[in-house]
């Protein structure tokens, strides 16, 4: 891409990134904004009309002057495809450029061999491309487990311990058609749409942390996810928190994970290790908070891994000093069922220093919906790019494939 059209494209790209951020958004506040004069505004407002990827509403008129109006993604504008790898399942859902979601389809793992599952995922996503061509600009994975690159490390949940190269998902679209692939761990992703439209929003350093089958998370500097040397940084959950004597499926002993999830609380019942930890912890959790369970034992165990989670929160203050950390997945609701656990382990752990004005512990904003968002506004950054934009201009295909 030459100079010239990077600068040209570059305040488009800056005003449907404030599209993407703030919802509802007028002509006048987004020129405001950008510094550009009501003609420049209206010329290249116009001009991404005329390329679908902008259309106008009326705004109602509150005051003096002339009326604006509110900026929305064109309806036959660029998508971002999102892939859920979940613990339990998988779903596609797309994405338009203000983040809006559409499920599209999800099922449960029918195949507990990863080959069969990709390959049943990777004929569903040739068939959204298919149908939506040539919308869909960008295929993002948000996956439950650690990544590299493109490259999935682990699925613990269900035991895919092997390296999975996701490049596989878009091999069925032909390569003159095939979007590029950007791929990234759910927890981060949730931590990233905390960062920019969530708990998290506006602050220096923050932590995230997911509790699903063991425990996902991120820093986050200035709203940037630290991914560490090779991508798989925030995999929190494999600190040495844990007793060390419990072997963990990551390889290692005394992990974190094993302290806080529903093998944590099978295992403070005297019960076997569940196949589903996530589904029994929140049975368990679920039952506790609506009095269908009044047992001793059972607010015992969760007693003692809202302590564990707690204590551990705190390693992680004393060791990045958030100005707030945000909580994901199960991480809410173990936290409200056992709160002075909580609450005694998180304060006794920090450093005095932390101790005087603790970091606020936050619920998520975005809940479950996280990681879908947190994909969501990584692909967003993509086809908003210069680059890409002027692609869309030429209808130019991308075939190359980044990571998160």
């Amino acid at each position: 891409m030459t100079r010239l059209a990077r600068r040209r494209w570059a305040t488009a790209a800056e005003l449907l990134q404030l599209v993407n951020a703030e919802p509802g958004i007028t002509r006048r506040e987004a020129a405001e904004r950008l510094g550009l004069s009501s003609g420049a505004a209206t010329e290249l407002v116009d001009r991404l009309k005329r390329l679908e990827l902008l259309n106008e509403s009326r705004a109602e008129h509150t005051g003096p002057g002339r009326p604006t109006t509110i900026l929305e993604p064109h309806e036959q504008g660029p998508l971002v495809l999102i892939i859920g790898l979940r613990a339990s399942g998988w779903e596609l859902r797309l994405s338009d450029l203000a983040g809006r979601l559409t499920a599209l389809t999800d099922a449960p793992y029918e195949d507990d061999r990863p080959e069969a599952v990709l390959t049943t995922i990777a004929a569903a996503v040739a068939g959204a491309v298919d149908d939506a061509e040539p919308r869909i600009r960008c295929v993002v994975v948000s996956a439950a487990g650690p990544v590299s690159g493109t490259a999935l490390g682990q699925l613990s949940a269900r035991h895919w311990l092997e390296l999975l190269d996701l490049q596989r998902l878009t091999a069925g679209i032909p390569a003159e058609r095939r979007p590029p692939l950007l791929v990234g761990n759910d927890a981060t992703l949730a931590g990233v749409a905390e960062a920019r439209t969530g708990a998290s929003k506006d602050t220096s350093v923050a932590v995230h942390l997911m509790v699903a089958t063991g425990i996902g998370g991120v820093l986050l500097l200035n709203g940037e996810p630290a991914l560490g040397a090779h991508g798989t940084g925030g995999e929190f959950g494999h600190l040495p928190f844990a007793d060390p004597a419990l072997e963990c499926t990551c390889g290692s002993y005394g992990c974190w994970d094993l302290a806080v999830d529903g093998r944590a609380l099978a295992r403070h019942r005297g019960e076997p290790e569940p196949a589903d930890p996530e589904d029994y912890a929140r049975r368990l959790l679920d039952d506790l908070e609506s009095g269908r369970s009044r047992s001793g034992d059972n607010r015992g165990a969760v007693a003692l891994a809202a302590g564990a989670f707690g204590r551990g929160i705190a390693g992680l203050v004393n060791a990045h000093d958030p100005d707030v950390i945000t909580l994901g997945g199960l991480g809410p609701q173990l936290r409200r069922t056992a709160p002075e656990a909580f609450d005694r382990a998180y304060r006794s752990g920090l450093m005095t220093v932390h101790q005087r004005q603790p970091p606020p512990v936050l619920d998520s904003v975005h809940g479950a919906d996280g990681p879908t968002r947190g994909a969501a506004y990584l692909g967003i950054d993509h086809i908003t790019s210069p680059a890409a934009l002027d692609r869309w201009a030429g209808n130019e295909p991308e075939t190359d494939t980044a990571a998160r």
